[in-house]
């Protein structure tokens, strides 16, 4: 361990993972978070952000190619492809997160080690390495640069362009100090900032798209030589130094090997910003257990976390499907009028008046309580009142899709076919396929294309 050089230790613990040392558990896992994270990039075919970028690859990339991507079943470059899949895949809020780090690594790990298995003809044990090098690089460095990055930063695009260098590089056999040049090479162009939401804009599929293509770009280039900075996490003019005001060194290497932050990533149950599953699933258990139906109440306090607050609070009034994902009111609402906050409530429901008028019966608070535990546990706490004056207490420990209350390969199935029928992307017996082709990639001597 190079106590005195953790992007150097993180690196080398990239470049140098191999299939055998990582338990059978967490490569069942990263099976699932695969085959979640193909789910999520079919259903990010109906996304307009996402025709427009895969637009822009067609017309700046090679026509064909040996990497495919998911949306149009085209094939082109692992620069285009690893773009335009890691845009599709973030596009439904249906895509993986890890609490910890506040960081979703499906939708730019993925992409990457899908483009480059292709690219370069490697195996499903390689695809699969890779990818956990990935979500293990990209959790630490999202851990590392701490609560007040995330406060002005999305975590998905900075930490997300490391996560996809590290990935890449493990793929290109890249040794420990290329590693780390790859690593300096995606740091200095990590971005992505929260502003978009206040206007509804579209920069959250570019900011995984970015992510996932500069992450390859860095890897690409420290293959042939090219050199980064050594210090771009902890140095002195390096990412915490810009972009962090409580950055912890320590969490880049802790337990590194020992611990398997992969296994630690929740699933998405509804499709809603992270932020509101904890409250909704409390509102769900406080109306089955006292057989409320939305007319019966009069308002909803959701005692949150400050992250909630810092990235659901500027959402008051929300103007499009994806916008509305990011306001508590409008996903409590779908809760109480469907019991279900799922894609087709969304795109169908969200301006329903009925779902706008409970909207504005829901108040967010923070809570000392809540928030002392984020981001480690996301615990779903609200007060409802009644038109009657009954106060009912809702509490969730565990929502749904946490590691401790996760979601079994059913569901997954389940899930990854309602996403495909969202985006019209895949047909249900192509489904069944595609999850035969998952369940068994770690004996696929050649990966190639997951969908005819």
């Amino acid at each position: 361990m190079h106590h005195d050089h953790p992007s150097q230790t993180l690196a080398s613990f990239a470049a140098s993972l191999r299939f055998d040392d990582i338990p059978y558990a967490v490569i069942s896992r990263a099976e699932d978070l695969l085959l979640d994270w193909a789910g999520s990039a079919l259903a990010g075919k109906s996304g307009r952000p996402v025709q427009v970028l895969a637009r822009f690859a067609a017309q700046m990339g090679p026509a064909d190619g040996p990497c495919e991507i998911l949306i149009s079943r085209g094939g082109t470059s692992p620069l285009f492809a690893a773009m335009v899949n890691a845009a599709a895949s973030h596009y439904v809020e249906q895509d993986d997160v890890h609490n910890g780090s506040v960081f979703h690594p499906g939708t730019v790990v993925f992409p990457v080690a899908l483009a480059l298995t292709q690219f370069l003809g490697a195996s499903g044990r390689d695809l699969l390495t890779a990818a956990v090098a990935g979500y293990e690089v990209g959790i630490r460095v999202g851990e590392f640069l701490g609560r007040s990055h995330y406060k002005v930063f999305h975590t998905t695009g900075t930490a997300g362009t490391i996560a996809a260098a590290a990935t890449a590089g493990h793929l290109l056999k890249l040794t420990p100090a290329q590693m780390l040049h790859a690593f300096g090479s995606a740091g200095t162009q990590a971005a992505g900032l929260w502003e978009f939401l206040r206007d509804a804009a579209d920069s959250k599929q570019l900011h995984t798209a970015h992510a996932a293509a500069a992450g390859l770009t860095a890897a690409l280039l420290a293959q042939d030589g090219f050199t980064g900075a050594r210090h771009i996490l902890e140095g002195p003019q390096g990412m915490a130094a810009g972009m962090s005001r409580d950055a912890d060194p320590a969490k880049l290497t802790a337990k590194l090997g020992h611990r398997w932050a992969l296994a630690e990533t929740s699933f998405k149950f509804h499709a809603a910003c992270r932020h509101a599953h904890p409250a909704a699933d409390a509102l769900l258990q406080v109306m089955q257990e006292h057989a409320l139906q939305a007319d019966d109440i009069d308002s909803v306090i959701a005692h949150v976390h400050q992250g909630a607050l810092d990235v659901l609070g500027p959402v008051l009034d929300p103007r499009t499907v994806h916008q509305a994902k990011f306001s508590m009111g409008t996903v409590l609402a779908l809760i109480a009028e469907y019991g279900n906050a799922g894609l087709t409530e969304f795109e169908q429901s969200y301006a329903d008046p009925r779902v706008v008028a409970f909207r504005d019966k829901v108040t967010m608070l923070q809570d000392d309580e809540v928030d002392g535990a984020y981001p480690v546990r996301w615990i779903g706490k609200l007060t409802v009142t009644t038109n009657d004056g009954r106060v009912f207490k809702g509490r969730v420990i565990d929502p749904k899709g946490d590691p401790a209350n996760t979601l079994s390969r059913d569901e997954l199935e389940d899930k990854a076919r309602r996403l495909a029928r969202f985006g019209d992307a895949a047909s249900d017996h192509e489904m069944t396929a595609l999850f035969e082709r998952i369940w068994t990639l770690a004996d696929a001597p050649v990966v190639g294309r997951l969908l005819p």
